[in-house]
């Protein structure tokens, strides 16, 4: 405890001892003087007693209004809260290379000295607000006498000085806003506080850098700047006195939208300044004829626009300061979070160019019912402008455009308001702009994606969707979708864990699992079954359904599910069924993305890190989150042998589109996922220094990408990472020579432009491609699943909203 806090708490508790004392000996004397009264009215006219009972009323009531000023004097703020206020300044969030992220202003706001604010300003100040100001010490019981006066006459007046109005900005829940006596003893006495406290100019600029003007500007300088387009210090006599006319009510007389009630109240702040000297008459009627004139504009919040992850953390850090007794907009923290303000640059224009391209793939591909079958976006954005967007969808799918309407809020509304629904329904489906929106929002492909560090499970890019403005539904952390082939990898670490080798073989054919109840689960794939015993290690490069159910069998869901856990997905709840070896139980794409980091860990899962640390406003840590406890999910070897098999994805597998596209070179591993119908597109990459992953559909799962060629992971979401992988390893942001335990450096590869030709050709896709590296551009990722006599609702459908059978992978 330093001195100033003993000295003020030494303070108060002695006026309490000397309130508790002088209340006593009132309490006696007033006993006394009781008795003494009575005697002194005994025998003395009616007219003589009233006065005296009116007097002593007087000073009873005097005495009492004075011993609660006494017990308010320790409830109010002491010097050390005016001290905090003072200097309170926001907390800041920044990125890994200390790029500020955001703020936790009460408003948009800067603070400038009194020495930067105009001479009009404080004139018109002073001579509106408390023209007395310098002569009194934070209360003007001249005024205060005055404005009750004026008050009982029926011409309600206010007497709070500038000090007062100051403790009511400063301290808005301490003192209150109500009209009460109470509100204004509490004000009163902090005022007298903040005057022995501080000097006259200190509270002028305290003031003026407190007070609000609407509009989320706080203070003078930003107000300046948001009605006049200029600084404080350049205020003219005219634009002062519009400004300091807000304060008697700023949505009352504020110029933008009561200008002419703004233009009124300015002229009595020009007769205030006329009144006490300011200028002479001539000048004042001179000032009085001129117009209002602003440049109004909205001042952008100097941090920038939140996105995802800064919501994310913000939600986080609110949560975080509750528990320890932090005040985000005073405390003036700094919050260093893990994001790289470079990779995450690189994963926004991934996904503004990418997923554009994909739209313009569904765009083209449902405007007509014939298809263009081009394996190159350049091909779709050249035939967009000439298209009607999903025009062929909306008349080859009526009866889900009208799901769609019943479903809207607009729609609830009008049959909740005593609309009949046939009516409500044929009046929305004729209304252009309703129906228009409907379309653009329901046909609007979106995309998540996030990439994370495995050595420290900390987040280095986070982009929630295509535009944070728009779709503020994060992509990353809140929507879960089912994740079709990404899960596999699950499955098979499930049964490495149990001694299964790689070179185990099955049978590649069609099987029948027993799911009770007379219910069987056959999964088969597309691409159709040959019969041939394979691997372990092919079945998961390749993707076969077929294999990995067996495997699963093999291995069993309680084995699968504790994995799953142990790997990172801990937030979604895994459904106890068959088909969850297919992906089919809904998870997030941070939950994904974390998993395979446990694996690119050797098996060490950490949990997401967010946050580093957080200093206070003098540099001091106040709290540290760099250093992750690690827990063992799965053992090193089963990963390392997991790591070689996802290799064999992406050098011959489906996820080959990331070498050769893109030519990312390096040890990298990872996995596609697509779901029934293409709903889902999904891609991890495993590097030893990132782990990044993307998700591309549509917000409603029933609208899907039309083809199984660009439906597929392992051409939309690859799509995404591949271009965040090349950025990054082109900047070197991670090390092209990194190795994962095991590994070897891959062969140089010379990344292929997109092909010229129009229509898919699968020779000209393998052209230069060894026969083994192929790439398979049809049937479907071997990724579909056939699930017969299973009704629908064994299988669990993904939200939103409606359900959907099993996913073909």
């Amino acid at each position: 405890m330093d001195q100033e806090e003993q000295q003020e708490r030494e303070q108060e508790r002695g006026i309490r001892r000397q309130a508790t004392t002088w209340i006593h000996g009132a309490g006696n004397k007033a006993r006394a003087g009781f008795r003494h009264a009575l005697g002194i009215l005994d025998g003395r006219p009616r007219w003589e007693q009233a006065v005296l009972i009116g007097l002593w009323s007087f000073a009873a009531l005097l005495i009492a209004l004075l011993v609660y000023l006494m017990i308010l004097i320790p409830l109010t703020p002491g010097i050390d809260d005016l001290k905090q206020v003072s200097s309170a300044r926001p907390s800041v969030m920044v990125s890994s290379d200390g790029k500020e992220l955001g703020t936790f202003e009460q408003g948009l706001q800067e603070r400038v000295k009194l020495s930067q604010v105009s001479p009009h300003v404080v004139t018109a100040l002073i001579s509106t607000e408390d023209h007395r100001f310098y002569d009194h010490h934070g209360v003007d019981f001249t005024r205060i006498a005055g404005a009750l006066v004026a008050s009982l006459k029926g011409d309600a007046q206010g007497g709070s000085t500038i000090t007062q109005q100051l403790a009511r900005n400063m301290f808005p829940e301490e003192i209150g806003r109500a009209r009460s006596i109470n509100r204004k003893l509490k004000e009163l006495i902090t005022a007298i506080k903040i005057e022995n406290t501080y000097s006259k100019t200190e509270i002028l600029e305290a003031y003026l850098n407190t007070v609000p003007f609407l509009y989320n500007a706080r203070g003078i300088e930003m107000a300046a700047r948001t009605y006049f387009g200029k600084p404080a210090l350049k205020l003219d006599v005219l634009e002062a006195a519009t400004l300091v006319g807000m304060l008697k009510g700023t949505y009352y007389y504020n110029p933008v939208t009561n200008p002419e009630r703004s233009l009124g109240r300015r002229n009595v702040v020009l007769g205030q300044m006329y009144k006490h000297g300011a200028f002479d008459e001539k000048r004042f009627k001179a000032l009085t004829k001129r117009p209002l004139r602003l440049r109004f504009e909205r001042q952008l919040d100097r941090s920038g626009r939140d996105n995802h992850f800064t919501a994310h953390v913000r939600k986080w850090l609110l949560e975080w300061a509750d528990e320890n007794d932090y005040d985000l907009q005073l405390d003036g923290l700094r919050v260093e979070t893990t994001l790289d303000a470079e990779l995450q640059q690189a994963a926004l224009r991934a996904v503004e160019r990418q997923a554009g391209a994909l739209q313009a793939v569904a765009d083209v591909e449902w405007a007509n019912p014939g298809l263009p079958n081009s394996s190159s976006t350049g091909t779709y954005a050249a035939i967009r402008p000439n298209i009607k967007p999903f025009d062929y969808y909306w008349l080859s799918h009526a009866a889900q455009l009208d799901a769609f309407v019943r479903e809207s809020g607009e729609y609830r509304r009008a049959v909740e308001g005593g609309e009949a629904p046939a009516a409500a329904l044929k009046r929305l489906k004729g209304d252009r702009t309703f129906m228009r929106e409907l379309k653009e929002g329901k046909s609007r492909l979106e995309a998540g994606f996030v990439a994370m560090d495995p050595a420290t499970g900390e987040v280095k890019a986070w982009v929630g969707s295509r535009d944070f403005a728009r779709d503020q539904y994060d992509h990353v952390a809140q929507a879960a979708r089912q994740p079709g082939s990404t899960f596999k990898p699950i499955v098979y670490g499930a049964a490495l864990e149990n001694g299964i080798p790689p070179e185990q073989t099955y049978v590649d054919t069609v099987m029948e699992f027993d799911m009770g109840n007379g219910k069987v689960w056959r999964p088969t794939d597309m691409s159709g079954t040959s019969g041939r015993q394979i691997s372990m290690r092919e079945g998961l490069v390749h993707s076969k359904n077929t294999i990995t159910a067996q495997v699963m069998q093999d291995v069993g869901l309680p084995s699968v599910i504790k994995l799953a856990k142990n790997m990172g997905i801990r937030q979604s709840k895994l459904e106890s069924v068959p088909s969850l070896a297919l992906g089919t139980s809904p998870v997030t794409l941070l939950e994904m993305v974390n998993t395979y980091s446990t694996i690119a860990a050797q098996g060490e899962y950490r949990k997401p890190v967010f946050v580093r640390r957080i200093l206070d406003r003098d540099g001091k840590v106040v709290a540290d989150f760099a250093t992750v406890a690690s827990e063992r999910a799965m053992s090193q070897a089963a990963s390392e042998t997991l790591i070689d098999i996802l290799r064999g994805v992406v050098n011959r597998g489906t996820g080959t589109a990331v070498r050769y596209r893109f030519g990312v070179t390096g040890d990298v591993a990872g996995k596609t996922g697509t779901t029934q119908n293409n709903a889902d597109g999904w891609f991890i990459l495993m590097h030893p220094n990132l782990v990044a992953g993307a998700w591309v559909g549509f917000n409603d799962n029933r609208v899907t990408m039309r083809s199984n060629y660009w439906g597929q992971g392992g051409h939309n979401a690859i799509l995404l990472v591949g271009d965040f992988f090349k950025t990054a390893l082109d900047e070197g942001k991670i090390d092209k020579e990194a190795l994962f335990p095991g590994g070897r450096k891959p062969e140089p590869v010379h990344r292929r432009a997109e092909p010229e030709e129009e229509f898919i050709d699968e020779e000209e896709l393998n052209e230069g491609v060894p026969a083994d590296e192929a790439v398979e551009v049809t049937p479907v990722e071997d990724e579909a699943v056939e699930v017969e006599t299973v009704p629908e609702e064994e299988i669990p459908p993904p939200p939103p909203p409606t359900p959907v059978p099993a996913p073909e992978y």
